[in-house]
């Protein structure tokens, strides 16, 4: 018997991992299901790995590029339409820095940008596409796979003793055994705005205030997401929402008529060298660390938490 802590998106793609290789799991969760109490809930779903080399570790581009297939695999729907950079006129230094430390993209014109997003040709004349990076919709897949995993057997509980191997996915909660543990705060805002037509991840590049907005279907946008050294939990802070959607403004001014329908906001663990992790220690498997990283990392980390669990099996 397997016992995972934690039923975030670390929990749930390592139990569906495990279950895959056909170990016999439980999962223990004092919240139940996956809800706004967890940083998974308000994630961006991004499964971006060659965006996120600009400012992350070659590891991250690496692993994180078996992410889509493994999700799809799992039974998530996921979209494989690409990230589309783009900043404004006064920040084209922005994305010529962007373009030097990231690669698996090309450079776009005012045509090139229209022929994928014809709102966007309007106001840019440059862009850079990445076509091999895709997203989901993080409460969707959650659902999917905590559905997939009782069908197959698997017990959800709120309490219990943990049983045979341990598996320890509770994010921040795990600092009473994970102290160099960190808290890194977002904020993330939903809009629906049906005048606005998008139909993949938009980054648009800003010296103080980077955005991304990412579709979720019919007029709905998801905004995210800033990043403050601060564990703090609780509500989105006005300066943090301010910020979010004066970028979505700046991004397209069709944005000043959306509905705002949820802020949230959470910390999302880290170690101090923001580099996700599964390892063992004091008896147990730790995958903890995700960062900004959860849907794109996770995978990889699930598969090397079942590698560890099959080592010493």
């Amino acid at each position: 018997m397997i016992t995972i802590l934690g039923s975030g998106v670390a929990g749930l793609t390592t139990a569906t991992e495990l279950m895959r290789r056909g170990h016999a799991v439980r999962v223990i969760d004092p919240a139940g299901a996956p809800g706004p109490h967890g940083c998974s809930w308000w994630a961006g779903g991004m499964l971006a790995p060659f965006c996120e080399g600009e400012i992350s570790a070659p590891e991250i581009v690496a692993r994180g590029q078996i992410a889509a297939d493994w999700w799809q695999a799992a039974g998530a729907e996921v979209h494989r339409t690409g990230t589309l950079v783009v900043t404004l006129a006064r920040d084209r230094g922005e994305l010529d820095r962007f373009a030097r430390r990231t690669e698996e993209h090309v450079t776009l014109d005012r045509d090139g940008i229209a022929g994928l997003e014809p709102l966007l040709a309007e106001r840019y004349d440059r862009a850079l596409f990445f076509p091999g990076e895709a997203h989901v919709t993080p409460r969707r897949a959650l659902a999917t796979l905590r559905d997939r995993l009782i069908a197959q057997g698997v017990t959800f509980t709120q309490e219990g003793t943990p049983e045979g191997t341990v598996v320890d996915c509770r994010g921040l909660a795990a600092r009473d055994r994970l102290p160099g543990l960190r808290g890194v705060r977002g904020e993330m805002a939903v809009l629906r705005a049906p005048d606005v037509t998008l139909s993949r991840p938009i980054r648009l590049l800003h010296p103080r205030f980077p955005l991304y907005i990412v579709p979720r279907g019919d007029g709905v946008f998801m905004l995210g997401a800033t990043q403050i050294e601060a564990g703090g939990r609780g509500p989105a802070r006005l300066r943090s929402v301010v910020e979010l959607l004066n970028a979505a403004y700046a991004l397209h001014p069709a944005f000043a008529e959306a509905e705002v329908l949820e802020l949230g906001a959470d910390a999302r663990p880290a170690f101090a060298d923001n580099i996700p992790r599964a390892f063992r220690q004091d008896g147990r498997i730790h995958v903890n660390g995700l960062f900004r990283h959860g849907f794109l990392m996770s995978p990889a980390l699930a598969l090397a938490a079942a590698d560890l669990i099959e080592e010493n099996a």
